[in-house]
């Protein structure tokens, strides 16, 4: 077999080889392609897919912080597109009180059902009055950024301990 057929493999630096296809016949002007194929992934790339399973795995563990960082965007972009939506989602932060108040009416609970109820529905209340307050005010104005990430942490902990995760 001639040289003009076979493709010649070259071993550069540690880890990368270099393999060099020969001219096709009509193409005399041509260079010839060269392709650099890595032996072995990067660190970088072997510690993103370590990462991405791992959040693939616990993916209804962490079903609260995607709805954080999803809410977080959206308010950025509301904040930037539309900031009067802020006066709608405010009207719509009473909606677990009165949820609260309809389920105490069809299923009257008592005791800890009670408190459940209550202490979803303030926590509900307060992620709706920072939605609207950052719509209006921008995601990480003022105070708005620590509220975040308190809201954030009490809904994965209750979301965990309901769960039971293990």
């Amino acid at each position: 077999m001639s040289s003009r057929t076979r493709a010649r493999v070259r071993k550069t630096t540690a880890g990368v080889h270099t393999v060099h296809i020969p001219r096709q016949r009509g193409r005399r002007a041509a260079q010839p392609f060269v392709i650099v194929v890595p032996e072995q992934p990067s660190l970088t790339w072997e510690a993103t897919r370590w990462v991405g399973r791992m959040l693939w795995r616990h993916r209804g563990a962490l079903a609260p912080t995607g709805l954080a960082l999803l809410a977080l965007a959206a308010a950025g972009v509301l904040h930037a597109t539309a900031p009067w939506a802020g006066l709608v989602l405010a009207v719509l932060a009473a909606g677990p009180a009165v949820w609260v108040l309809l389920m105490q009416r069809r299923r009257p609970g008592t005791g800890t059902v009670l408190a459940w109820r209550i202490g979803l529905a303030l926590l509900a209340t307060l992620a709706g009055i920072w939605c609207a307050a950052a719509t209006g005010f921008g995601p990480l104005a003022g105070p708005l950024g620590v509220l975040w990430l308190l809201i954030w942490g009490t809904a994965q902990t209750v979301w965990l301990i309901v769960r039971r995760t293990h």
